[in-house]
């Protein structure tokens, strides 16, 4: 049993990565800089070096800092078996498409409006684990879903615009459309790639870190092969890191080791714990979108959305608990 200190702390860290990824994202694709804006396909596939470098590192760690263990390992567990590294390749071509859709979520939606409508992946991590895994979902866990999308519903419910600002409504209507279909193809992806992945690690016994590096080496070359295609003008022209700063690389940072970190605490939060992260991470960022960003306009709605997406997941987490085949969504 975990000790009630490191509980807190990782809810404190749950909280903490999951309120400034989207923050700190959503403040880096609206900034008014001088220069031309960084490039999203490039800030991907910036992160997923990061990553292996990270995960290499944690490998190295678990062989008590030898290298040639680390070699050993690397080579046994990824060149040695070509089949199974080549499985990884779908669900990291998955979640490479997922992480430049959640740039461009971001760039079009406030944070909060994000949050609340990314917790969506639920509903799809649910049905994914139903027809891949075989779990079987409780009535409360079923009902759960049903109010989130509900929940969900609500905060997309469009808001009366003044006659005056028309063209403008227009826009913003356009913009959002944009991240919610943004948001809505990452949390297909993201349910489908996270199921997958754990169908892959529950067959295998190698470390979770070796599958992190896996997972990265194809996401950077699916990532280098978007940018290219998407960008490769630009990148000729600017360069890689064009647009690049301190936010940026914070925006980086966070989302090549958030992952990482949650997969290193999760043990230590249960599902209770992670339904508080959750809610506690949409309050901070609607708060926060509010009163520092301000580029969002709370209405009665939305709160009303907001209320039934936290307390579904409350509800699929507790049922979650009590089963004995929890999923993990």
């Amino acid at each position: 049993m975990a000790s009630p200190r490191l509980k807190y702390l990782s809810l404190g860290v749950l909280v903490f990565q999951t309120t400034s990824l989207v923050l700190t994202m959503r403040y880096s694709r609206t900034l008014q800089a001088e220069g031309p804006r960084y490039l999203a396909s490039s800030a991907v596939v910036a992160a997923e070096v990061m990553k292996i470098i990270a995960c290499v590192l944690l490998v190295f760690k678990e062989h008590n800092y030898s290298l040639r263990a680390l070699n050993s390992i690397l080579r046994q567990e990824i060149i040695q078996k070509p089949i199974e590294t080549l499985k990884l390749a779908i669900p990291s071509g998955i979640y490479t498409l997922q992480n430049n859709l959640l740039y461009v979520a971001l760039s079009n939606l406030d944070a909060a409006t994000y949050q609340v409508t990314y917790q969506l992946k639920i509903l799809t991590t649910a049905l994914f684990s139903v027809s891949m895994l075989g779990r079987r979902l409780g009535i409360y866990q079923w009902l759960s879903l049903l109010i989130l999308m509900a929940g969900v519903a609500f905060v997309q419910w469009p808001s009366d615009a003044p006659a005056d600002n028309t063209e403008k409504a227009a826009l913003s209507t356009g913009s959002q459309f944009i991240g919610v279909a943004a948001v809505l193809v990452a949390c297909c992806s993201s349910g489908f790639a996270g199921v997958y992945f754990e169908k892959i690690l529950k067959e295998s016994k190698q470390s979770v870190w070796v599958r992190n590096i896996q997972l990265g080496m194809f996401g950077l070359v699916f990532g280098l092969f978007g940018m290219m295609a998407y960008d490769g003008e630009r990148v000729k022209e600017s360069g890689m890191f064009q647009g690049y700063n301190k936010v940026t690389w914070a925006v980086v940072a966070l989302q090549a080791l958030g992952g990482l970190v949650i997969a290193a605490v999760i043990k230590y939060a249960d599902n209770i714990l992670k339904g508080f992260a959750t809610s506690l991470s949409i309050i901070l960022s609607t708060l926060i979108s509010y009163f520092w960003l301000q580029d969002f306009d709370p209405t009665g709605v939305f709160f009303l959305g907001a209320i039934l997406v936290i307390m579904a997941t409350f509800l699929y987490g507790y049922e979650g608990k009590s089963s004995p085949n929890p999923s993990r969504a």
